[in-house]
């Protein structure tokens, strides 16, 4: 397994080039003088935004600017603290980039507040008179669906103020999770003492070695369980951050509030749940046929994440990752491998794990750059699955990015987690039909329905707790941490079934889930997974004409609201035929390995 190094001592072909945004940092202090200018040049709008057409469109064009160079400020800032999170200089510079980016969205409070002030009626006779305004149209119906949640500007001053302070639970967190995060040793599969950390507990929960496994499990629950009560306040901070917010601007839930800039209606939220309590059965059988096929007594919470087989020992280089998801996404098009493969080979990644990184994976970008993939590729199976999830993500920014205006390249999360989890289908297939032998194909199908039972059952349970907690909140409930803790254990009982043994730790993995940081976010990996599959199987089928409108989707990042640019690909999530139809699949799956394990 590929070990952490000091960043210096990682090849620079395996960074990803950040001089591609900022030459230096002396770069990144001319753009926060330039974004100083620019808020000053914008607020010169305050009073008169809406007096005409023409001073709309020039608002417009200083306000991208502003924006554009904002973003590409805080993603130089981000990526460098990222790349070494014991790095002072780097810290210090993104909470200078912040401090600004504070005080750009305190200064720019008004801007909605006076538009809406103006009858709608009066902006489509502006967008009648003035051609140029055209481009704007979808934003400024985005921006009005806003009116009835909208305060006066003083009153959205002081709630941009506000927010400021708001977000310290999601800081809190990601120290205690990260910086200060130290969960102790364990003793790994060749009997050395081992740090712990939150990027290598993925592979030691994984170990085929049950003692391996259940020492990571006890050991990183119990770093959680001795903070326990400072997370539960940490939560609670967000959620009641979240309520506040939701009131002031007179939604009717947390919820509502969350879904509203989707335009997604709560009932969409809430048939995911439905969908997936009525196929718990589903969940139930493979867990059942995993204990039989592990020859276990009892199958515990750290024993799911295992494989039915042994991976081979074979060292997956980055190259040979490449490589191989070139291949596998062939179906998407000559243009598309044409695309990755000119990003792969141009700066956008950064691949290895060294000291100080932060956890995890990730991709990101701005308008003016091309897009950034974190990595921290360990060389196994899954380290390939996820570097073909994340370049999913930075081609679905590079093809808004070149089909869309600004004001529209940045595509909503729920879009998203849909194109990532498309090639991880797609990247599984390839796997499973070129695999040699009956393990290999044991291990590929096993990787599907570990997806499903991680990216959709797992994750609408994260979503039920999230409505559960939010609802007992805005209801009074104190949430102490044992209703935080207790809430948690009794869904992972029920999604998981009498034939997994809860284990009493289990409890306290609530806490360690960033994702609860940002509100109702996770129930969009369920979606995104059962639409990617819908997209996928076809694709794979040879359907052309879905691949073609697919890759529309790509190019339009934010120019509707997802339901309907998904609807043109031939997906409804707002039915649960889609959420049915992937555990459908799961379920076929998982006949298919029953049979292949019962083979001689």
């Amino acid at each position: 397994m590929i070990q952490e190094k000091k960043r210096s001592e990682i090849a620079d072909k395996y960074k990803w080039d950040l001089k591609a945004i900022f030459k230096n940092d002396q770069e990144v202090e001319d753009a926060l003088q330039k974004l100083q200018l620019l808020i000053h040049q914008i607020n010169a709008y305050q009073g008169k935004i809406m007096q005409d057409s023409n001073t709309l469109y020039e608002f417009y064009q200083v306000y991208e600017q502003l924006i554009r160079l904002a973003g590409k400020t805080s993603r130089y800032a981000g990526l460098q603290a990222d790349q070494d999170t014991k790095d002072t200089t780097a810290q210090a510079l993104e909470m200078k980039v912040m401090h600004v980016l504070e005080e750009l969205n305190e200064k720019t409070s008004w801007i909605v507040p006076e538009m809406l002030k103006t009858p709608y009626n009066v902006v489509e006779n502006y967008l009648h008179e003035n051609e140029k305004l055209a481009i704007y149209r979808f934003d400024l119906e985005k921006t009005y669906r806003y009116q009835k949640h909208t305060l006066s500007e003083r009153e959205e001053e002081i709630i941009s103020m506000a927010s400021n302070a708001m977000e310290t639970p999601d800081e809190v967190f990601n120290h205690l999770d990260n910086t200060d995060a130290h969960y102790g040793t364990i003793v790994n599969e060749e009997g050395k003492e081992v740090e712990l950390t939150s990027e290598n507990y993925g592979v030691y929960i994984e170990s085929q070695n049950r003692d391996v496994r259940k020492n990571a499990f006890e050991t990183l629950s119990h770093y959680w369980e001795g903070i326990k009560h400072t997370v539960a306040a940490t939560l609670k901070g967000q959620i009641k951050a979240t309520l506040f917010e939701s009131k002031v601007h007179n939604y009717k839930s947390s919820l509502e509030a969350s879904l509203y800039a989707d335009h997604i209606d709560p009932s969409v939220y809430k048939n995911l749940i439905d969908t997936v309590h009525q196929n718990l059965d589903k969940m139930y059988d493979f867990m059942a046929f995993k204990k039989r096929q592990l020859g276990l007594d009892e199958l515990h919470m750290y024993d799911i994440h295992v494989d039915l087989v042994k991976e081979d020992s074979h060292e997956y280089t980055f190259e040979e990752t490449k490589e191989i998801i070139l291949e596998a996404l062939k179906p998407l098009g000559e243009k598309y491998i044409q695309d990755l493969k000119n990003g792969l080979e141009n700066g956008w990644v950064d691949v290895y794990p060294n000291i100080g990184k932060k956890a995890g994976a990730y991709c990101t970008s701005s308008y003016d750059t091309h897009p950034y993939v974190l990595l921290n590729h360990y060389g196994n199976v899954g380290s390939v699955s996820t570097a073909a999830h994340e370049l999913g993500h930075a081609m679905h920014y590079y093809y808004s990015i070149q089909n869309q205006p600004f004001i529209y390249y940045s595509y909503p999360i729920f879009s998203a987690e849909i194109v990532s989890t498309v090639n991880e289908t797609i990247l599984n297939d390839y796997m499973y039909r070129h695999a040699k032998t009956k393990n290999e194909k044991i291990i590929h199908l096993t990787k599907f329905l570990s997806n499903v039972r991680a990216t959709i059952y797992r994750q609408t349970m994260f979503a039920e707790f999230e409505m559960i907690m939010h609802e007992k909140e805005a209801n009074g409930i104190p949430l102490t941490e044992e209703e935080f803790s207790n809430t948690y254990y009794k869904l992972n009982q029920l999604y998981y079934g009498d034939g997994v043994i809860s284990d009493d730790l289990i409890r306290y993995e609530w806490e360690r889930i960033p994702h609860f940081y940002t509100p109702f976010y996770v129930y969009k990996y369920a979606t995104g997974l059962s639409a990617a599959i819908a997209i996928a199987t076809k694709i794979l089928n040879g359907d052309t004409d879905t691949r073609d409108r697919y890759l529309e989707f790509l190019a339009s990042g934010d120019s509707d609201y997802p339901l309907n640019l998904l609807k043109k690909v031939g997906v409804d999530m707002s039915s649960p035929e889609p959420i049915q139809a992937a555990l459908d699949l799961f379920e076929q799956k998982l006949q298919e390995l029953k049979a292949l394990c019962e083979q001689n």
